[in-house]
């Protein structure tokens, strides 16, 4: 069910609005790493190597960062194994995967219409 942005106001007045909790988690889950860790998770559990080379470009710290973040907002759980080597493992948890129900749709279409959007065609022709 579509729920259009008037109807989200006046049930929650203010969201959305400057110093609201909804713009905090907007930018953790819809940044540009944010969004590519949860993606990632999407498909299952992963160790840090599988995870970074999974999210190519980024760096170990934004790595790290991101994880913590998506860790703190309850969205990512890590698993610590207590062996030697450390063994870490990530995975989305179930609001994660729930988050991730809504935002697959959205990447696929983005994946469907980049490339004609991004197209030196695209560019020249004038939008409505």
């Amino acid at each position: 069910m579509m729920v259009s942005l008037a109807e989200l106001r006046a049930e929650r007045p203010g969201i959305f609005a400057d110093g609201c909790p909804t713009r905090t988690v907007l930018d953790h889950v819809m940044g540009k790493w944010g969004v590519l860790v949860l993606v990632a998770l999407s498909e299952g559990t992963l160790r840090w190597g599988e995870l970074r080379r999974a999210v190519d470009g980024i760096s170990e710290k934004m790595l790290a960062s991101t994880l913590r973040t998506l860790d703190a907002d309850g969205l990512v759980a890590r698993l610590a194994h207590p062996e030697v080597p450390p063994r870490v493992e990530y995975s989305l948890t179930p609001r994660g995967r729930d988050l991730m129900q809504r935002v697959l749709p959205l990447m696929e279409w983005i994946a469907d219409n980049a490339d004609d959007m991004l197209s030196p065609a695209a560019a020249s022709t004038p939008r409505a």
